[in-house]
């Protein structure tokens, strides 16, 4: 169905209208910049994951494309103006399988996965992210490994092949142990999945710790700036000889070091306020 003369010419009105508006939104409104910003950002990975699905195709379902995929996103930090400062890189070890538990905030933290991604590293994400358009596509071609967190049956199966995985492929994997975003400025309990797997696998884990991003980023006062993370690295804490029986101390002893070190550098001038000088209680996990 064609349209009338006088529709192209109302859609030209709507348009330039638009674009008048959106200028004077971006500088009189706070909230209109956040979620332009937040808009611009995950549109921007679809884009990413468009260009990078043909690449990481030739090798089909590997590992190593994860290095494409962080090559590619290493940019957006400096479009947002956020400074990521990563410490302790030294504590990863260099030749052995291990897992990586970290703290989870919100979409924001892909900025300081991709600074500090070791080698032949994947994450473990929800299985819905595989049905995310380009980028789910994009993360099965670098390996990601999915899991069904409704189905504790399957998750527990995933999780036994991921550790023959870690041992036979020299593969790395992420965790974030939370299983949700946390915007509270604090640490929710652990879930204890990713503690079954290393103690199974009798591989190292390896915590890390993304300071808070309340001086730059806060999804309920919709505020977005430019501000500096801070990423810390800790020592691996190790597994060997640890049964199943260990994992709740385990899992504990991992969150009570890392929340100490949120705190820390939470609260050094890089983002945090008097909201993180709440004590975080550990409660019961579970995977």
């Amino acid at each position: 169905m064609e349209l009338w003369p006088g529709a192209w010419t109302l859609l030209l009105l709507l348009f330039l209208l638009l674009l008048f508006l959106l200028p004077i939104l971006w500088f009189c409104s706070p909230s209109a910049k956040y979620f332009f910003k937040m808009a611009f950002y995950n549109g921007w990975i679809l884009f990413l994951a468009v260009l990078a699905i043909p690449v990481c195709a030739v090798r089909g379902r590997n590992v190593e494309n994860m290095k494409i995929l962080r090559l590619m996103m290493l940019h957006i930090k400096y479009l947002y103006g956020i400074r990521v400062e990563v410490r302790g890189a030294h504590h990863f070890p260099p030749s052995q399988p291990y897992v990586v538990v970290s703290n989870h905030q919100s979409s924001l933290d892909l900025l300081g996965m991709m600074e500090v991604l070791p080698g032949r590293c994947v994450p473990i994400a929800k299985r819905e992210l595989l049905w995310a358009g380009s980028a789910g596509l994009a993360c099965w071609l670098a390996g990601v490994i999915f899991i069904d967190r409704k189905r504790t049956g399957d998750a527990i199966s995933v999780m036994s092949e991921v550790a023959q995985t870690l041992l036979t492929q020299d593969v790395r994997v992420w965790v974030f142990p939370e299983g949700t975003r946390n915007h509270n400025g604090s640490m929710l309990p652990f879930k204890r999945g990713a503690f079954h797997l290393a103690v199974q696998a009798q591989v190292p884990i390896v915590p890390i710790v993304m300071s808070s991003y309340q001086d730059f980023y806060c999804k309920k006062e919709r505020r977005f700036t430019s501000g500096q993370c801070q990423v810390r690295v800790l020592p691996p804490v190790p597994t060997e000889g640890l049964t199943p029986d260990d994992v709740p101390a385990l899992a504990d002893r991992v969150r009570h070091s890392m929340l100490t070190v949120f705190r820390e550098i939470s609260t050094d001038g890089r983002g945090g306020g008097d909201y993180l000088k709440k004590p975080g209680g550990v409660g019961e996990a579970r995977l």
